[in-house]
Order: C-alpha cells, then structure tokens, then sequence
C-alpha cells in the first residue's frame, strides 16, 4: 500500500481594526463593504477554518450597532471554524506601553473575548506585528500561550526562508510562546496574485515541507475596504474563488486555526529573534533621506532575495526620532499611566473606586497605536485621531489630580518631560496644563484646556516625507488607481495639483514663537514659509531667570548678523520673555510679555511678530470658524485680520479662544496644511492655523520695544 502523505496545513489570521476616534460614517462603511462581506462569504464555505482578530475598539462599534454580527460569529465559533484571537485591547503597540498596561490591555480583550464568544483566546493578534524579545513574559503572565509576526525578523536572525513553514518557541526570563511566521509573499499573494498562483505556492510547499504549515497574517480591510478592493474581492469574485479552490484541494490542503494547528504539532525549535515588524513598516520609520537611499539599495538586490533578507530597516521606535510629536504624545502617555498608577490605594480602591476606573480606561483608550506613527497607514496626520488620544489622557491627568491630595493646587515642574536631554516646564492647575520649552524660542509644546478635555496646539511639521517624491511624479495623473495591486504600490491624489501645497517648516509648531524679519515681507511670505526670521530668536535656548507655579521669565542674546552692516561688529538683541498663567472666568489665560533691546539701532525697518497656532480640527464645518469685521470665516481663512483682539470659536469642543495682542499693527492668519499619504492616496489636511502678532516697531530710532499676547480659554 503507497504511503499518504500528510496534509500541508494553511493557517489563515485576519486582523480587522477601527482606531477610537475614527469617524461614525468610517466605522459603518468599513463594515458595510468589509467586515460584513467577508464574514458572509466565510459563513458559505463552512470547509475555511481561521483565526479572526477584531480590536477592541471594533468590537464595542459592533456591539452597539450590529448585534446580530456578534450571534454570526459566535456561531463560527461553536461549529470549530473560527478562533477568535486576542490582543491589547485597544490595539497598543505593547512595546511602547508600561508593562503593567500590556498585561492589562491583554487581559480586557481575553475577558470580553470570553464574555461574548464562551471562551478566552489562547492566542494574541500584536498590532503592526511588532516585536520585541522581552514580549513573552508579558503575553505569558495574560495566559497567553501564542502569538505571529512577520517573517522578516526571523530572516534577520539568521533562519533560511524554508525554515519558515511551521512554529517556534519564544522565549524570556523563562516565559515562553509559541511564534508562527506570517510569509511576506503570502501577503502579497492574498488577494492581489491570480488564485492559481496561490495553488500553486501552496503546492510547492507541500512538497518541501509535508505536514508543515504557511501562516498568512493580515488585514481584513484588504477584502473590501481598500480601494478597489470590495469589486476585486467580492464583485469580481476573488475571494470565492479563493475558498473554492481551497475547499476543492482539501484532499492534500488543509485549513485550520492556530489552535487546530498546534495541537498536532510540535514547535520547530527556539527562536531568537531582534526587534522587528513587517517590512514595509521597518522601511517606514527610517528618517527621510536613509530611507529614500534604503529603497535605492532594496532595487539594486531585487533579485537577490538571499541577500534582500539581510537588509533591514529600523525598529518602531524610530518614529519618536522621526516624529517629535509622536515622542511627546508618547511621553504624555508614560506620564499619565504613572499619574494614575500613582493615586493613593485608599482613594483608588474605596470611596473613588468608579473614578480610579475611568482614569485607567483613559489611559488605556490614549494608547491605541494609529496615531504614534505613520507609513501608507498610521494615523499621525489625522489630527482627529491624534485629538482622541490627547483627549483622554488628559481626562485621565484630571481625575488623577482630583483623586490626588493637593492635586488640584496650581504648580510647575522643571523635568525632562519628552525625554530629549533638556528640561522643560511644566505648570498645570485644575483650568490647564502646559509645557514650555526654553530649549525651543520659549515656545509652548502642550496647552490642554482641561474642562472641556482639548488640547489646543496639536498641529504638526510639515516636513519632506519619501512619499511626496511620488506624488511629484504622479501629480498630473491625478487620481489614476492601478486596480487589484497592493497598497503600496497604489498611486493615487485624492484632488489635483496637491504637489501646489507642499512646504517644509523651519520648527516644530509651537505657539508664542518669536519672529523678527525685514519689514519688507508680506502675508504671502508667511503663507509660503519665506519671512526670512532671525532663527536664533525663534528657535534659540532661553535661560529661565525666574519660575513659580504661575509665571516663568526667560532670557536670551542673540547677535543680528542679518541685519549687520559691519558682519564683525553685528548688533546684539537681549530678550526677554515673561509668561504668565492663571484662572479665569469660564476658563483661564495665558500671557507672555515679550522685550527687546538691542545694542544698537538697526539700519533698516523690521517687523516682530509673535506667533500662535491653534487647531481647532475640522475647517469647514460651521461651527468652527473664525470671527472677522465680515462675519465667520472658516479655519481654512488666509489674511490679515484687524487687532487688537481676534476670536475663534469651536461648537463641536465648546470653547472659544481670544487673542489679544495690544498696539498690534494686525493679525496674519494663514492654515498649516500637510500633505501625507493613507490608503486612499494622497491628501492635504488642515493641521491647525498660524496666527502672527504683527508689530511693526521703530527700530531704526530706538533700541527696545515690548509687546504682549494674551490668549482667553473658555468653555461654551
């Protein structure tokens, strides 16, 4: 009698994500075409057995607007055919986040896994797939006994590409899980290859490998949420088609869960690995111009696929190098899980127990990952998604001081806050906390108005990103989409000339930065990035003279070798600044008085200009708007706006914000737009808007001039 040979094993892992946040319409048409379809087709072929991964915040929609999904699933569940997987609940990158947070991100998901579908998960979904060695101990104290990632960081370490096909032990500190491999090129296969070159990818691994097992982890987005893919998938039939074949070569092909998968088999052996994630996303997080030479040097091994495993980009964490607003919404994370953790037990166990509770939960919700970095995917251009995490880690800051003896006295802190080697400022009170940084021009980092949990700087560099090279190429195709091809290598402008608004600035968005310039420029000047300032006043690192829990006063001297007629005798400019914090009614205020005196008079005319930036998110709806002589003008306003006092008001976060500058000549009000790219292509989003101060003094006939600018939060 011929031997059988064993059955090749195909362990399907769908992961289906909604970050907090993210629009209602979003969520509801991501269902619709995605979540929904997919799950009726699996439904058809009873034969498809998975794993499925749905985030917390995924769930909670789903609970609350489509229940009869949740009966679905729970029969898949019954019947053997799916295993539901668990994860951080609301989907953090858990290398990023206090290992007490990790353990308890994990076990929140695994207890409403259990609630709604009659058991807890065994296996853990990581967001991105990022890994880290020092994984296992935590997923091992949530009793979580497996996990995936991708196989390039297995690659890294040294395994050969046919060592792939099956499981591995990871292990620290004597904790261990069971890691599958996810395989790049099944990624790339499922859905976009022709389902005959799936077959035939299966069929050549089940004769290197019998018995063995391919592991395919990705999103469910990409069967019908993607661009084109909800005509590709279920239109066009590839899916069906998928399972059909997949049903029709069950004789030697066999479709299993994880969980099916490990109980007839054994782990291959250890595996050691070094940080890492899916290609793409270590590609990603290089800086700009290492990246663009990292692709240049990818092209060149194209065909070199054993050397292409030895290149390797940089880890996740590289995006709080490359975005020092990712680092410091980071750094306002760590704090306010510290914060929390530090509430006397008396308080947080006893009387206060509900607060304690929804002070963890804020917590927990800011750490959801979408907003901490940014690819083709990654939210940190999505000032709304950024909002949501500000929002609740500055609601869980607030009941950690409500529940804090002598948290709710005004204060100020001298620390290191976002972990960059110099200290900050840090004044927070029961109206407001904010963050000064003398490192930067004595510019403000954080402002959060704390009764209505918003924060109000929240605006982003616009910087040069590897993307906008392609968006330069593709500008006059706008629009244009290759159909059925992967994400990254769709092209598409979500309007035309989008090229237009591309400018990089010169610093971090702070507002209260200080600008001196020729006063020959204009608004238009300011628009495009081109004043020509005095970067050592703007961005220069003050002194702090004087600090209290309610003002601070710094200083600073600066040679003016732009406007030095003599370049070895330049005038010198000594400047002061004093910030001022406190209540006020409805809300509280914040000022800086500002000097200048120079060593000399200046031989041409200049203009001073203290500047403000403030997001106030969606431009163009109508309760946001700027008020003007005309009437409401939209966020998206450009121009100049009379003084001394100019007002904008947000009805969605119920505040208003009055600027007040006295003996201003004028205010520039120009929109910070960036363009980045998500996968629906291209796009320009409002990031806030630049607001100038504008003075024009007499510095040709005297040698000092003061201004002020005060800023009036209040609840609505």
């Amino acid at each position: 009698m011929a031997k059988t040979s064993p059955c090749f094993h195909f362990i399907p892992i769908f992961h289906a994500h909604q970050p907090s946040g993210n629009f209602e319409y979003v969520f509801e048409e991501c269902y619709r075409t995605g979540y929904q379809a997919f799950l009726s087709l699996l439904e058809d072929h009873p034969k498809i057995h998975a794993g499925l991964h749905y985030s917390g915040p995924l769930l909670l929609w789903i609970e609350k607007n489509h229940t009869e999904y949740f009966e679905r699933l729970r029969q898949l569940v019954r019947c053997g055919q799916v295993e539901i997987l668990g994860g951080g609940f609301y989907e953090p990158i858990l290398i990023s986040i206090p290992e007490a947070d990790q353990i308890e991100q994990l076990k929140l998901l695994s207890a409403y896994i259990e609630k709604h579908f009659g058991k807890p998960p065994t296996g853990a979904w990581l967001a991105e797939r990022v890994w880290e060695p020092q994984l296992p101990a935590a997923l091992a104290a949530a009793s979580i006994s497996y996990t995936m990632i991708d196989d390039l960081p297995f690659l890294a370490a040294g395994f050969e590409p046919d060592e792939l096909f099956g499981v591995y032990i990871a292990e620290d500190l004597g904790k261990s899980v069971w890691l599958f491999p996810c395989l790049k090129e099944l990624r790339y296969l499922i859905p976009f290859g022709k389902v005959g070159d799936c077959l035939t990818f299966f069929e050549n691994a089940a004769r290197l490998h019998p018995g063995a097992a391919a592991v395919f982890g990705d999103d469910m987005e990409k069967f019908g949420v993607w661009p084109g893919t909800h005509k590709h998938c279920y239109t066009d039939g590839w899916l069906k088609d998928f399972f059909a074949a997949l049903e029709e070569n069950a004789g030697w092909l066999k479709t299993c869960t994880p969980s099916e998968y490990m109980a007839s088999h054994l782990p291959l052996g250890r595996a050691d690995l070094p940080a890492g994630s899916y290609e793409e996303m270590m590609e990603w997080v290089l800086p700009t111009e290492r990246r663009l030479r990292f692709t240049a040097l990818r092209a060149e091994f194209d065909k070199r696929p054993e050397l292409l495993a030895s290149l390797r980009g940089g880890i996740w964490r590289g995006f709080f190098r490359k975005y020092p607003e990712a680092n410091l919404l980071h750094k306002k994370m760590l704090r306010a899980s510290a914060r929390v953790a530090s509430i006397p037990p008396r308080r947080a166990n006893l009387e206060h127990s509900g607060k304690f509770r929804q002070a963890r939960d804020h917590v927990l919700r800011g750490q959801g990952n979408d907003a901490y970095w940014h690819g083709v995917f990654g939210g940190l251009y999505a000032p709304h998604l950024r909002t949501e995490l500000w929002r609740n880690l500055i609601q869980a800051e607030t009941i950690a001081d409500q529940l804090t003896p002598g948290g709710l006295i005004p204060r100020v802190e001298m620390l290191d806050y976002d972990a960059d080697g110099v200290s900050e400022l840090l004044f927070t009170a029961p109206e407001y906390q904010a963050m000064l940084k003398p490192s930067d021009g004595a510019t403000l980092a954080v402002f959060d108005f704390r009764p209505t949990a918003s924060t109000l700087v929240n605006s982003i560099l616009r910087r040069p990103e590897a993307s906008h090279a392609r968006l330069r190429e593709v500008s006059a195709a706008s629009g244009t989409v290759k159909s059925t091809v992967s994400i990254h290598e769709k092209l598409q402008v979500q309007e035309p000339n989008l090229e237009r608004f591309l400018c990089y600035d010169r610093y971090l968005r702070h507002p209260f930065r200080l600008l001196l310039f020729d006063a020959s420029r204009s608004i238009s000047d300011y628009e495009n990035l081109h004043l020509g300032e005095v970067s050592g006043l703007a961005a220069g690192a003050y002194q702090i003279c004087n600090s209290s829990a309610t003002y601070a006063d710094l200083v600073l001297e600066q040679q003016l070798l732009e406007f030095a007629d003599d370049p070895a005798n330049p005038p010198v400019v000594a400047v002061s600044k004093h910030f001022l914090f406190g209540p006020a009614p409805h809300g509280c205020e914040v000022s800086c008085d500002f000097r200048l005196t120079l060593s000399a008079t200046l031989r041409r005319p200049v203009a001073i200009g203290l500047e403000s930036v403030i997001n106030l998110l969606a431009p163009t709806e109508p309760d946001r708007f700027f008020e003007t002589p005309d009437g409401p003008r939209n966020l998206r306003y450009l121009g100049a706006l009379p003084g001394p006092l100019l007002r904008v008001q947000d009805g969605w976060q119920k505040l208003r914000v009055t600027l007040h500058a006295p003996s201003v000549q004028e205010f520039w009000v120009t929109p910070i737009e960036s363009i980045s790219e998500s996968e629906g292509g291209f796009e320009r989003v409002y990031q806030g808007s630049q607001i100038l101060a504008y003075w024009r003094p007499n510095l040709t006939s005297q040698t000092s001039f003061t201004g002020r600018l005060l800023w009036r939060i209040e609840a609505i």
